[in-house]
């Protein structure tokens, strides 16, 4: 496997984005688990864009504008409905000694819609991925499978991390209360600058 390869997909991973912001959340208000499982959402809302290489639809919204610009504002839109749902649902980021779990599988339903409706990663996969991948090789599928299979691992071990990392500090944030507010915002913020950089992409 070509090295510049993993560097490059290492660095896109890596750089905080949509779903780091949302692991990171997950982990700091619910704890190891729930930043562990939000990674694991966002890893599989890599796998649509990973099967749309492989059937073709990513050129498709590589080459059409209209296709393209409709994923990248509902992507837009998405976010600033979390950054919202972030200040007005106080549920979503809690940070109390014994609070209830978020349920698993809107965790994972989060995490998945925020990696779908993310165009940095159709053009991932619709303009980079495909450089490592011979053209005239009829196995050419296999390889874009496997390829995509190590960009999945490396996001679901990367975000796990940022996900117990966030959780370690939360005995912190326990000690003192009024700070949740200011992380809420700061979250909030980070949703509103990211759906902004989306738009302007």
């Amino acid at each position: 496997m070509s090295p510049a390869f993993l560097l490059t997909t290492l660095i896109v991973v890596v750089t905080p984005g949509t779903g780091v912001v949302y692991t990171v959340a997950a982990g700091i208000s619910h704890g190891r688990r729930a930043g562990v499982v939000a990674a694991f959402g966002c890893t599989l809302g890599v796998l649509p864009h990973l099967l749309a290489t492989v059937t073709g639809l990513a050129a498709l919204l590589h080459t059409s504008t209209v296709a393209y610009e409709v994923v990248k504002y509902l992507g837009v839109g998405y976010l600033l409905y979390m950054a919202w749902a972030t200040l007005r649902d106080k549920e979503m980021l809690t940070v109390e000694q014994g609070a209830a779990a978020q349920p698993v599988l809107r965790v994972i339903a989060s995490g998945v819609l925020m990696n779908l409706l993310n165009p940095k990663l159709t053009m991932f996969f619709a303009a980079f991925l495909p450089q490592f991948v011979p053209a005239d090789d009829p196995g050419s599928p296999g390889l874009v499978l496997r390829l995509g299979a190590v960009f999945m691992a490396l996001t679901f071990v990367v975000f796990a991390v940022y996900g117990i990392c966030a959780a370690a500090v939360r005995d912190r944030v326990l000690a003192r209360p009024g700070l949740m507010t200011g992380i809420r915002r700061v979250f909030a913020v980070s949703f509103v600058g990211l759906s902004a950089r989306l738009a302007v992409a």
